[in-house]
């Protein structure tokens, strides 16, 4: 693509850089209740879904999945919702304010730029993307709607990923900072069976449209139930974690340029066809001589998630539970800061928040962008089995 003097990161900060309430096709006032439909009736969309109404600012009008199983149950949580099985139909409802998508990620593309293009805001659950191409898409879709789209990246709202930010990384206080470790194991959202209800295909469930884009394959219930095992329709646990947390990482390093990417790993231990790798260790390289790692595996045995900033001056160690400071320093104490609120609550705020104001929100379109790019630059790494240089202002993998 060539450059005429402005990449793409350009384009995508100065357009649409401020949004105004003409622009929006319901005005909404202070104390309205915003008209919420979701797409993706599934665990993660359900509990989303929840929250939202938690927030007594939304109400859901309608809901969508390829399984009436699902949408049967998104119902009994908001009562009077209308039920479809095809996200278009959704939105061709003109009083929807907002969309959720909590699709699996082979959807996300498709239905949040359907979603941008039908007037909607739109809080898209992470990772943005399936591949790489499909981001700026999206991006272009947001902007040029002048749309307001929030990823699921609920760390950007997180109180006390803020305060650790602003106390510890802007002050200096860990010197400088040459390393980045982050690990997520034993995730067992990768690792769900599908019940023996789903051996024969529901007849009430279309599997046709669960694919979608995907290429065609018979009923296989693992596949429909674990879709994270599989990188037809997701990245495993490169994109669907380490996402969380590369995207902590640019936040808290003001830092979104990964300049080459390495990766190894495989099927281990889990030899259940999955085509995921269920131990990877992945790393990337940035620009002002550092780097961050992801590890992860879903071997028994092994638990926990977390980001450790290594510097010169001390250490920074944060979960969603909690931030510790350690300086270098001999016989220095550890600081321990708990988190006030789950992170998901304030991340929803603060895009019913922007809806009304029609700010960008903290986990903005473009950002989510950049933090799915990164994570698939892993998977690519893993998959061709070779270090990728990468370009990330043209958003490029370069000949070694």
């Amino acid at each position: 693509m060539p450059n005429n003097g402005l990449d793409r990161r350009d384009f995508f900060r100065m357009t649409a850089g401020s949004m105004t309430a003409a622009s929006y096709s319901r005005v909404l006032g202070a104390g309205d209740v915003v008209q919420m439909g979701v797409i993706g009736c599934g665990g993660r969309g359900s509990y989303v879904m929840d929250i939202f109404q938690k927030t007594q600012r939304v109400k859901v009008n309608a809901v969508c999945d390829v399984y009436a199983e699902r949408i049967d149950r998104a119902i009994t949580r908001a009562p009077g919702a209308k039920g479809f099985n095809d996200h278009r139909k959704l939105l061709e409802t003109k009083e929807l304010d907002v969309v959720l998508v909590a699709t699996p990620d082979h959807w996300h593309s498709g239905t949040a730029i359907d979603a941008l293009n039908a007037g909607k805001d739109v809080y898209v659950e992470k990772p943005l993307s399936l591949t790489i191409e499909e981001g700026p898409r999206i991006v272009k879709a947001a902007r040029v709607n002048e749309r307001v789209c929030q990823v699921g990246m609920q760390q950007r709202s997180g109180s006390h990923y803020l305060q650790a930010k602003n106390e510890y990384i802007k002050t200096g206080k860990l010197g400088k900072i040459t390393l980045v470790r982050t690990w997520w194991h034993g995730n067992g959202a990768h690792l769900l069976k599908a019940p023996a209800s789903l051996a024969t295909q529901p007849s009430n469930l279309d599997w046709a449209r669960f694919l979608g884009p995907v290429k065609w394959r018979d009923w296989d219930p693992q596949q429909f139930w674990n879709f994270r095992a599989y990188l037809d329709f997701g990245g495993g646990q490169v994109t669907d974690l380490f996402t969380h947390w590369i995207d902590v990482v640019h936040m808290f390093l003001d830092q979104d340029n990964p300049v080459s990417a390495v990766a190894a790993g495989g099927v281990y231990h889990y030899k259940d066809g999955r085509t995921a790798p269920d131990t990877i260790n992945v790393v990337l390289e940035y620009p002002n001589d550092w780097m961050a790692t992801f590890e992860a595996t879903l071997a028994p045995g092994l638990k926990g998630a977390g980001v450790e900033f290594v510097g010169t001056e001390g250490k920074l160690f944060i979960t969603r539970a909690q931030f510790e400071f350690l300086s270098a320093e001999k016989g220095a104490q550890p600081i321990i800061v708990k988190s006030p609120k789950e992170q998901t609550i304030e991340h929803v705020e603060n895009f019913l928040d922007c809806v009304k104001s029609r700010k960008r929100p903290n986990g903005d379109v473009y950002i989510g962008h950049r933090s799915a790019m990164a994570s698939h630059l892993g998977n690519i790494a893993y998959l061709q089995k070779r270090r990728l240089k990468f370009d990330p202002d043209r958003e490029e993998i370069l000949p070694l």
